[in-house]
This record gives structure tokens, sequence and C-alpha cells, in this order.
């Protein structure tokens, strides 16, 4: 497969009616949730990557934060099992669709759980956040599965935040970024470099030289382009709200 593909999954009208953990609920304007995440896909299509819709879920409130359903390392796909049991049925959307693709398939079982969301890729290491949502024996599962395409796991404890990736990210050269450390346990991580505003800590890696980010942190998008990143910008306000962040809206699936 050499074609870039993005999997995305258009929100629920019900999405006001999701899971929030560690922020109060917020009211959900879903015309506008569904404008904003139309922006969102439509960023991702013009910067290469070929987009492939998991089925829409109307009873599904939390569906659209579809990258909690999958860990895709090169050609295999993980299926989570995710730590809400609410959001378990999200997972057969996913899986018709990696099965389209060709993809290997291996799946989280229990009494393992594990959300996609809590998986940060840097090179062939591989950050698992154990939290809330991801467990012990899901990181073991994890671990199994990704030995054979060559990665390390690494857990990272979580402390006051609903996935790892909520905390922190990685720039295309691998460096770590977050605003709150207290969030997580540090320890397992390279330095992780600071940035201004919460929503900073979020990039999605278009490619080696272009970070997908959110418009809630302005300073830390200028900061990067001033460094030399190109920086695509969206407003995923109505998910925000919902604890979301540009990487959850999405999986990646870079091909060969």
């Amino acid at each position: 497969m050499t074609e870039r593909i993005a999997l995305v999954r258009y929100p629920s009208p019900r999405m006001a009616d999701g899971l929030v953990t560690h922020i109060e609920r917020s009211p959900i304007d879903p015309r506008l949730a569904e404008r904003q995440h139309a922006s969102y896909v439509e960023a991702l299509a013009a910067n290469g990557w070929t987009i492939r819709e998991v089925p829409f879920a109307l009873n599904l409130p939390d569906s659209a934060f579809v990258e909690d359903t999958v860990v895709v390392v090169g050609d295999l796909a993980v299926l989570a099992n995710p730590g809400a049991t609410e959001r378990r049925p999200e997972i057969a959307g996913t899986e018709e669709v990696v099965r389209a693709l060709r993809l290997e398939v291996a799946r989280i079982e229990p009494p393992g759980t594990l959300d996609g969301g809590d998986v940060l890729q840097v090179g062939t290491t591989v950050y698992v956040g154990r939290g809330g949502r991801t467990n012990d024996e899901g990181i073991a599962q994890l671990r199994d599965h990704v030995a054979s395409r060559g990665r390390t796991v690494v857990t990272v404890p979580l402390n006051t935040v609903l996935h790892l990736k909520s905390a922190v990210t990685a720039l295309p050269d691998g460096t770590i970024i977050g605003a709150d450390p207290g969030q997580l346990d540090t320890a397992p991580l390279p330095p992780i470099r600071a940035v201004p505003e919460p929503g900073g800590a979020h990039v999605v890696v278009l490619d080696d030289h272009t970070v997908l980010m959110a418009a809630s942190a302005p300073e830390t998008a200028a900061l990067l382009e001033s460094e030399g990143l190109d920086v695509v910008t969206v407003d995923i306000g109505e998910f925000e709200k919902m604890e979301g962040c540009v990487t959850c809206l999405s999986v990646l699936v870079p091909g060969d």
C-alpha cells in the first residue's frame, strides 16, 4: 500500500452525550462540530492524505474520536479494547475499514484495556500511557503484538489527564512536546519541550516538515513556524469541550 491514508469518522449528532472525565461538561453545538470536522478532514486531504471514512455511528456519541479504536504500526492494525465500556461498540466499524485496507489485524483482548489515544509512536519506540483507560494487561498485549515490527513499548504512568496524547505528542524530528508535565510521570520519557498553551501539546505529523494543530494554540503555532515548520491550524473547539484534540480525530496509515 503506497497511499497515505487517513481514517476518520464523522461525528454523531449525539456527541454532547459523550464521556468527559477531567474537565467540566460544556454545551455542544452538533452542527458546528460537523463543520469543524469537515474542515479538519479537508486539511488532511489538502496535505496529501487519502480519506477513508469509518462507517457513521449515529448512537455512539464519542465515535468521532476514531484514534482510540486502533493502533497502526506499519502493516499491523491492533484493534483496541477501550477502557470505557460504552465505547467498545466503536471497534466494529474500524475493523471493517482496516480489513478492507488489507492490514494484518490483531486485537487487545479482555481483561486488557487500551485506548489508541494512549499510544505515542516515536521512531521505533511506542510510549503507552497507563491510566483510567489503558491497563497493564492491555500494554502487555500491545507489546507482544508490535514486537514483530521491531518496536519497543515503554509504559508512561498518567496522573490528571485522559490519555497520554492529551498531555504530550511529538514533532516530526521526534522531539516530545507538552504544556503541563504534572499530568504524567515524565521519567520514562526523553526530555519534554515545554509549549506555552495546552492545545500546543497536540500535533498531528502530516509529513517531515508539516504539522496539524488546533487553532486554540496560536502562540505555539507561531513558535513552531518561526523554527521552520509548516503549521496547518484548524478550529476544533467543539471537540476540545469533550476532551478531544487534533490527534483524536484521525488514524494515519502512512503506507510503504
